[in-house]
């Protein structure tokens, strides 16, 4: 020990003279030194200088493709990955299947081989190709929130980058695997793409158009009969090429155009109005590209669809309640008009208001309600509405300047004549919209059903009802029913709900369902997925 502090005092002894001698000189700067580069493998270089190494690829490779790559070569030890040809040639295969859900293969397409080409420039082009068509097949080729918007109460929890670099490295081994683990697994999409991938290998169907005319009901005669007849033998609905120029319209064809109406969302009356008109006028080509479309849908909703809830299409007017992955119960809806589309949305069924009093939202009422209390001074009477201040405190009528009435608020009380009928399930959402019972019964039976000012009213709330709650809870709402009087219940276990957007699926008996495009949406689609991006 005491030699160990001895050669410590020496050393303190010999360093003390520099010290002061140092003290007493001018301080100089420092040199400014750059740390040592880390020395990053080959491809990671390339990636972090592209616009250098590789110039005709760094354009098509933004911040985030670029860290994608990053993290899929750095995954896989930082080594080129497509220097065997077996594996490059399972990829093109796969690539080339894409087709079948509705993505364009030439978007994705490989460089060619080329002895002269920089390896690691055409190692990371495929991988960025690889790893485009995984993100696009999963996530869909569009940005949903560009075109669709869909509000989320809980926004989706798991990570887009981690999803595609799983799928990748299980690609690696086995290519076919990791495109079907990317595809979305739902129903909704796999039936759709066997549809698709059927039709687009056939020739398109050719048909004329059926010329626009005064309604046509069954037993009338019309002009348009016989062109009407080869509509709907060339689209499959008759089995037989109509003879002749026979203008009654007669059983066997209104029979024909019932089917044509029920697989189109419509009415199925075999009424030949408008709307039925215009459904068989839309193209053959369009009809394809409308399966294509529905796809990307699909892969936008994928993961909002789970096992157990509730699935509005707001396109259809229908609803579904899945249990265990599977629809169990369906029924139809009343949903926005298109001046007041329904909002698309994932939430949760929370609570259920029973015998509920309606307050009017602001846009129905500025919009509906105050140009008819102008017009009829009875109209708050006859509706049964009631004028409360900002604060809720009942007005007279005459304590209101109609032309200017400030802020106040109307409220219908619960009855049989309040719009939301019975019951209303209320789920978490910046649009107050809900589902709610209705009075207006008879518009169930119309089709297309878009007539509210964006909440959804639904057929049979109350089988609706049976389905999302205990048995224990089914009889206690009952009961408070009976009572006539406004309560609110709180789910005990609160229901999924999405609100989807969507204008053709398979139906359980493996046939397409039409729905009319209420919010003219498709051709914008269409057209983006034409497009290059």
């Amino acid at each position: 020990m005491f030699k160990k502090h001895a050669c410590y005092l020496s050393i303190c002894l010999l360093v003390t003279p520099l010290v002061a001698t140092a003290e007493a000189l001018p301080l100089e700067p420092l040199p400014v030194t750059t740390p040592a580069p880390v020395d990053l493998a080959p491809l990671q270089q390339a990636l972090a200088q592209l616009p250098s190494v590789c110039p005709q690829l760094a354009p098509r490779i933004d911040a985030s493709a670029q860290l994608r790559l990053q993290a899929f070569y750095q995954q896989q030890g930082d080594v080129p990955l497509w220097s065997s040809d077996a594996r490059r040639q399972a990829l093109h295969d796969q690539l080339l299947m894409l087709a079948d859900d509705g993505l364009d293969p030439t978007h994705y397409s490989l460089p060619a081989a080329d002895a002269t080409a920089n390896v690691l420039c055409s190692d990371i082009a495929i991988s960025q190709q690889y790893l485009q068509a995984l993100q696009d097949l999963h996530f869909g080729r569009l940005q949903q929130s560009r075109f669709e918007p869909l509000w989320h109460a809980q926004p989706p929890a798991d990570d887009p980058g981690t999803a595609v670099l799983a799928f990748a490295a299980t690609g690696l081994q086995d290519m076919a695997q990791a495109f079907d683990q990317a595809r979305p697994s739902a129903d909704l999409y796999r039936s759709l793409r066997n549809a698709y991938s059927s039709a687009r290998q056939q020739p398109l169907p050719q048909w004329e158009a059926v010329g626009s005319g005064p309604l046509l009901r069954p037993g009338m005669e019309d002009p348009r009969v016989p062109e009407l007849a080869r509509r709907l033998y060339r689209g499959g609905y008759l089995t037989s090429e109509p003879k002749g120029s026979a203008r009654q319209y007669g059983p066997e064809l209104v029979a024909a155009v019932k089917a044509f109406q029920l697989s189109h969302s419509l009415q199925a009356d075999g009424v030949i109005g408008a709307g039925t008109v215009a459904e068989l006028n839309i193209s053959p080509a369009m009809r394809r590209d409308q399966l294509r479309i529905n796809l990307e849908r699909f892969r936008w909703l994928a993961r909002d669809l789970e096992p157990e809830g509730v699935v509005v299409n707001v396109a259809a007017a229908q609803l579904s309640v899945y249990q265990s992955g599977i629809p169990v119960w369906q029924t139809r809806l009343q949903v926005g008009r298109a001046e007041r589309q329904t909002p698309l949305l994932k939430s949760r069924i929370t609570r259920l208001t029973l015998n509920p009093t309606w307050t009017i939202p602001p846009t129905i009422m500025r919009e509906d309600k105050l140009p008819a209390i102008r017009l009829n001074p009875e109209y708050l009477r006859q509706q049964n509405l009631q004028v409360l201040d900002a604060e809720g405190h009942p007005l007279t009528p005459e304590q209101v300047d109609w032309a200017r009435p400030g802020n106040i608020l109307l409220r219908q009380e619960a009855g049989p004549r309040n719009p939301l009928g019975k019951i209303v399930m209320r789920f978490p959402n910046p649009y107050s919209v809900y589902l709610h019972d209705t009075p207006s019964q008879p518009l169930f039976t119309k089709g297309p059903r878009a007539f509210s000012s964006g909440c959804v009213r639904v057929e049979q709330p109350l089988l609706l009802r049976d389905l999302l709650v205990t048995p224990a809870e089914r009889t206690r709402t009952d009961e408070l029913l009976a009572t006539g009087i406004t309560h609110e219940f709180r789910l005990a276990t609160p229901v999924p709900v999405l609100l989807g957007y969507w204008t053709v699926e398979v139906d359980r008996q493996g046939s397409l369902v039409y729905a009319p495009d209420i919010y003219a949406r498709d051709p914008v689609l269409i057209k983006a997925m034409g497009s290059v991006l």
